[in-house]
């Protein structure tokens, strides 16, 4: 049962939404267009609200099912079978087996995963998220910085744990996954968060 829900952890993960959320609203491949990322934020740019209000929730959600339910349903409720489903899920996301291993970056289902393990450091780095785009703009860098601040968030309410350890992890991971960003704020060529989406109208 546990090798079966870790392939559904993936296989869920994997679900590409705003690639789901393009073909429906306006039959594009959203690979094609924007920043080619399949995320939430680049829905927006293309799509709008219209398209990424339901990605970003189901993106959240499919991080968020494998880590709370699955291991209830497989017996196991101990924090490492969370952390083994969770990383699937985000796995599939960032590379997904529907869409030719491409995917997002892995931000909302992280988010996802780290709400049902993690809430209180989920709800720093959403503040953290939010008041770095209001006030630059740049989602990006707010991603960048709301992942750091989370292991931060852990360490100060949970201290040092397997969950903690996974939230370096998810970091690490989210700042590789945006290095190309990085290369544009530094470059200052970075998209801008509602500049864009009116550009793609």
């Amino acid at each position: 049962m546990t090798w079966i829900l870790l392939v559904a952890s993936y296989l869920l993960g994997a679900t590409p939404t705003s690639y789901l959320a393009g073909r429906v609203l306006r039959g594009i491949d959203l690979r094609q267009h924007g920043s080619g990322n399949l995320g939430a934020t680049n829905a927006f740019r293309v799509l709008g609200w219209k398209g990424a209000a339901p990605a970003l929730v189901f993106d959240v959600f499919k991080g968020w099912a494998p880590a709370a339910l699955f291991p209830m349903w497989d017996g196991n409720p101990h924090a490492q079978w969370a952390l083994a489903y969770g990383a699937a899920a985000i796995i599939g996301h960032v590379y997904s087996v529907y869409v030719g291993f491409r995917g997002g970056k892995g931000v909302a289902t992280s988010t996802g995963v780290l709400l049902a393990l993690a809430p209180w450091g989920v709800l720093v780095g959403a503040l953290v998220w939010g008041a770095v785009v209001f006030t630059t703009r740049i989602v990006s860098i707010a991603s960048i910085l709301a992942a750091v601040v989370v292991p931060v968030a852990v360490y100060l309410t949970s201290g040092i744990g397997m969950v903690f350890w996974l939230t370096v992890a998810v970091a690490g991971f989210v700042v590789f996954a945006h290095r190309s960003n990085i290369g544009r704020l530094v470059r200052g060529e970075e998209h801008r968060f509602g500049h864009d989406a009116r550009e793609a109208r």
